[in-house]
């Protein structure tokens, strides 16, 4: 199971932590990414933090440079810091797990396990 917290309203250029707690499965052996989708729009990969003993991320453009993926196994959990934020990154934001080769870690079908989301909303 996933489930995804953290969400709240803040302003622009503030900061948020989504907190991804995992159970049932073994944190290390899957990859975990954030997707998030805005009302109208597709669900859209955010950031991924690979399976292994690694700590290999990955990061969308359009957040490159401002969020931050982590992960504690002890927890566990993962983490997205989300920094500078601006009003486009309003959405609701899932963490997911899968397995996915590097060329296809977008996509939403190759992950079968999923939170139920946390509503962010940036804005004055």
């Amino acid at each position: 199971q996933l489930q995804a917290s953290g969400g709240g309203l803040v302003q622009p250029g503030g900061a948020l932590r989504l907190s991804c707690a995992t159970s049932g499965f073994t944190l290390r052996d899957y990859t975990i990414s954030w997707f998030r989708q805005a009302p109208g729009q597709e669900r859209e990969w955010v950031s991924a933090i690979r399976h292994g003993g690694g700590r290999v991320v990955h990061y969308a453009d359009s957040v490159k440079g401002r969020f931050t993926i982590s992960k504690d196994n002890a927890k566990p959990t993962v983490y997205l810091q989300m920094n500078s934020l601006k009003p486009e990154d309003t959405a609701t934001y899932y963490c997911a797990r899968g397995r996915p080769a590097l060329g296809v870690i977008r996509n939403v079908e190759m992950y079968y396990d999923w939170g139920q989301g946390t509503l962010v909303t940036v804005s004055s």
